[in-house]
């Protein structure tokens, strides 16, 4: 119901053909199988430029071999696991702490899965592995899943903010550099990662609570097929189709219907522009590094609810809105990668903009 929205491992399901392409067995169609060869052009594996129902079977084989022997790989261990920053069950997080004499650059990853769904363990273990080598401590982080009721935007956003200013209130204890902090995430978290790094500073410096003294604020964010904006009249402008029909669309709101959706109270229209990144976005925000793997096509009259919700437009609106701000940022698309590791480039990003913050 929810699995175009769902990251596992810093990879998007809906960008995995395990999930995507032969779901139930079904024989892709000739739209379909030319969209899955623009993305993963390694699956044709006869190098005659057609992809085939055969090679999308062998492909998916291998996506779910290397994928089960990455699970159970070197996958790293949390210095500090389930540590509480909040009074949820879910608000809980694990810190892969670097070994330093020197305060450490810290980078956050928040998990995707339609607000409904995911797991901080899904964070790539070759992330924290590199981030380690390169003297970066991260951590992961849980927070609450949306329930169409008492649990609705911005909840899931005020969480995450509120663990990335505990591990700030972490910094002495555990080596922490709060200046040089960087967060990313896939779909859902990387809707949080920009909600976080384009609004405006949470921190309550009157406040007696140490945590809530702390800043909100970091220095560069990553996505991977991240939505600028969930507000779903948006959405169906911008991207076309039905993806503005996503079962999660309609949950984060408490909404229930199409012409509810589509024809907010100006209460309600309020809360789509507050739970959208893009909304907040000013000239003083952080630079981006972005990664969408969706086919870059018009959305066909046939698309599923909710189909396309990682749609590249959502990255060429945040190109164009942070070019006219004068704000850095990436957009990398995996069908024209060639040989780059993209995730790699992330990291670089990463380094790059820690390097640039003055003592």
């Amino acid at each position: 119901m929810f699995v175009s929205l769902l990251v596992v491992g810093d990879t998007l399901h809906a960008d995995d053909p395990a999930k995507d392409t032969a779901r139930q067995e079904r024989v892709p169609s000739a739209e379909r199988l030319e969209q899955l060869l623009k993305r993963f052009p390694d699956a044709d594996t006869n190098k005659d430029g057609v992809l085939n129902a055969q090679e999308v079977r062998e492909y998916r084989a291998k996506v779910s071999e290397r994928k089960s022997k990455q699970k159970q790989g070197d996958r790293a261990t949390p210095t500090h696991a389930d540590v509480s920053y909040g009074d949820h069950s879910r608000n809980v997080l694990d810190f892969y702490q670097v070994e330093s004499d020197q305060p450490t650059p810290l980078i956050v990853y928040i998990h995707g899965g339609g607000f409904v769904g995911g797991d901080k363990r899904s964070i790539n273990p070759k992330m924290v592995r590199e981030a380690n080598e390169a003297g970066i401590s991260v951590a992961s982080l849980h927070y609450r899943f949306v329930d169409g009721k008492e649990v609705l935007f911005p909840i899931p956003q005020h969480d995450c903010a509120r663990a990335l200013q505990f591990l700030r209130s972490k910094a002495d204890a555990w080596n922490i550099d709060p200046k040089r902090v960087a967060v990313y995430g896939g779909s859902a978290g990387a809707g949080i990662s920009m909600w976080l790094g384009f609004h405006d500073d949470l921190a309550d410096p009157s406040s007696d609570d140490l945590v809530a003294r702390q800043s909100t604020r970091f220095v560069a964010i990553g996505t991977m097929g991240g939505q600028g904006t969930y507000d779903p009249i948006k959405i169906k402008k911008l991207v076309g189709g039905r993806a503005w029909e996503h079962p999660s669309i309609y949950l984060v709101y408490g909404n229930h219907t199409a012409e509810e959706t589509l024809n907010p109270t100006p209460e309600k229209q309020s809360l789509y522009d507050e739970a959208s990144a893009i909304t907040h976005l000013t000239k003083d925000d952080p630079p981006l590094y972005m990664i969408y793997s969706e086919p870059d096509v018009v959305p066909p009259k046939d698309s599923r609810p909710g189909q396309f919700i990682h749609h590249p437009n959502f990255g060429k609106q945040l190109q164009q809105a942070m070019d006219q701000l004068d704000i850095k940022n990436v957009y990398a698309h995996t069908s024209t990668r060639g040989k780059r590791n993209l995730q790699s480039e992330m990291l670089d990003f990463f380094r790059e903009a820690f390097a640039s913050v003055k003592d």
